[in-house]
């Protein structure tokens, strides 16, 4: 049997798809191939998500902002898209399916900060765990 596989992409690949990544790397071990990718992505990795996912003991080591290879998109079981600013189309030869969370932005209520970045951390990875039910 094959080791299932899921890509996560925003728009940076900074935040909060380095995050889902780091989260499902922790949370699945070895039993899943975890990649991370953006529509756009930026220079540099969100420090505050860093040490969010640190707080669980999840790492952004060895990872920096990349872009999407067409290969990974037609390669994967899943992609999943963190926020409604990224979009990721359909590739000819795709196997995986496509789906998009919209999660909790926490700045909208008001809250900021570490606390703001461990709601959103924790949003992602209650996701993260219903996934890694799903593919396992």
């Amino acid at each position: 049997m094959t080791k299932p596989s899921v890509l996560f992409v925003c728009v940076k690949n900074g935040g909060k798809s380095q995050m889902a990544a780091a989260l499902m790397r922790l949370r699945a071990g070895h039993a899943v191939e975890v990649h991370s990718a953006g529509t756009h992505p930026g220079s540099k990795l969100n420090e505050a998500s860093r040490a969010s996912v640190a707080e669980l003991g999840a790492t952004f080591e060895g990872e920096s902002p990349k872009p999407i290879e067409p290969e990974l998109l037609r390669r994967v079981d899943r992609v999943v898209v963190i926020g409604e600013e990224a979009v990721v189309e359909p590739v000819e030869g795709m196997r995986g399916s496509i789906e998009t969370w919209v999660t909790d932005e926490p700045s909208l209520r008001g809250i900021e900060g570490d606390e703001r970045m461990r709601q959103v951390r924790d949003d992602i990875d209650t996701r993260v765990r219903g996934l890694l039910d799903q593919l396992l």
